[in-house]
């Protein structure tokens, strides 16, 4: 009791509005008097506390036996009755173990199945003890946009009964608010899953995988319950503007594991780097003042992209614009600097062939 004491007195804290008794607050006093109307409380305000023996008959008779000195837990139902009294109950004060296994719950970021038994305009109403917790729509993962009110009532209807897996996201007992998330739930058990998944794995390991979306900045492929991303940089040893171009939702692709970033959850891929590398294949024989044949790729502020091998393009800068190059252009160009280890090869334009 004394841990159940102290745990209430810390949620009751965490409340500035504790400090002026309201309807719906939790407090804790000591009986100082008894009569057949009911018991008198000292909860430490300007006013006593009075709790009606309609309240204690609602509680279990063993648990209404008490004497003065003994500790109760209250909750204020009326700050001021039409007599004037201070209205507490112990009935209602026995949810507060409710609110706090909630409060638990939320701070230790715990998930939760629970069973919609009703619902309003705006939500779901799912019982949490002898408390009831609210799912606002905006936190419902499935409901469709768009849809009018007697829709919205229709898909409320139809998710009564069912499981939902549930994060609570708001504990406030004075206010007696519960509310709850599908949503995040949903969210933090990927993130969870995602979070094992990153522990079985190691980098330079290849891992088969499925594209699950396509951005500009790369894609992500779901390599057995969790998304990694491949960078564009990481799709190919060429240059590419769009990962369309190079995969497709859905398809089945082989990666290599790059890096893991467990602090932030995170799971960087690559494809190139399960090709041959062009930079260091052409160590060997390319070198500052070569000439070399090679067809434009693509056009971009800095210049034209040429390829001049395999895999491997060159930057031929365009201070003036791009003038009569195109992508497929054949041209011959002139090596001016060339840093396998930056991946850096820069051109000048020698003549253009076709």
């Amino acid at each position: 009791m004394t841990d159940a004491g102290d745990d209430l007195k810390a949620l009751l804290a965490s409340d500035d509005r504790f400090a002026a008794p309201e309807r719906g607050d939790l407090l804790q006093g000591t009986v100082i008097a008894q009569d057949s109307h009911g018991l008198i409380v000292d909860l430490g305000q300007k006013r006593d506390g009075v709790i009606p023996q309609s309240d204690l008959d609602k509680i279990p008779e063993e648990d209404a036996r008490l004497k003065s000195g003994d500790l109760v837990s209250v909750m204020v139902i009326d700050p001021v009755d039409p007599d004037g009294n201070l209205l507490v109950s112990i009935s209602q004060a026995r949810e507060s173990g409710d609110w706090l296994e909630a409060r638990r719950v939320m701070i230790n970021d715990e998930l939760f199945n629970a069973e919609a038994t009703s619902f309003n305009k705006g939500g779901l109403l799912v019982p949490f003890g002898n408390i009831t917790g609210f799912i606002p729509a905006s936190h419902l993962s499935g409901l469709p946009r768009g849809l009018n009110e007697e829709e919205r009532l229709s898909f409320f209807n139809k998710m009564v009964g069912k499981q939902i897996p549930l994060k609570i996201i708001e504990v406030d007992p004075q206010r007696r608010r519960l509310v709850l998330s599908e949503r995040k739930a949903i969210r933090k058990w990927r993130q969870d899953q995602k979070a094992d998944v990153i522990k079985a794995l190691k980098e330079g390991e290849h891992r088969k995988g499925v594209v699950t979306s396509l951005r500009e900045f790369g894609a992500f492929v779901d390599i057995g319950g969790a998304d990694g991303l491949i960078h564009i940089s990481e799709l190919s040893w060429t240059r590419i503007e769009d990962p369309s171009a190079v995969l497709k939702i859905g398809q089945e692709v082989e990666t290599l594991i790059i890096r893991l970033d467990t602090a932030n959850n995170r799971i960087g891929l690559s494809l190139k780097r399960l090709e041959p590398n062009p930079w260091e294949a052409a160590k060997d024989h390319i070198e500052a003042g070569q000439e070399l044949d090679g067809e434009v790729t693509v056009l971009s502020a800095p210049g034209a992209f040429v390829l001049v091998e395999e895999n491997l393009e060159g930057l031929l800068k365009t201070p003036n614009g791009p003038g009569d190059l195109t992508p497929g252009l054949k041209v011959k160009v002139r090596v001016v600097d060339f840093d396998p280890e930056r991946e850096r090869l820069d051109l000048e334009l020698v003549d253009q062939t076709s």
